[in-house]
């Protein structure tokens, strides 16, 4: 089962992460199948970078977005509409 969900990145208490594609098996910083965004929570406001389009695939295909995922796409989409 494939889920769409936050890899962390950065160092000590300078958090950084990537929105992947992953194997629901596969460790929080494994193997992915597709880098789908960014996301910042140092800045300030936070910055997120998603391709949107590649997300809807990915859902259309069977993926699941975790909770933390969810609310970055929805926060996303609310900024672009």
């Amino acid at each position: 089962m494939l889920k769409i969900r936050l890899q962390r990145q950065g160092k000590k208490k300078a958090p950084f992460y990537h929105v992947v594609v992953a194997d629901s098996r596969s460790p929080r910083d494994g193997k992915v199948v597709e880098k789908v965004g960014t996301y910042d929570p140092m800045t300030d406001p936070a910055t997120i970078k998603i391709d949107t389009e590649k997300v809807e695939a990915w859902i259309k295909n069977g993926a699941k977005p975790t909770d933390s995922v969810k609310n970055l796409i929805e926060r996303v989409n609310k900024k672009n509409a």
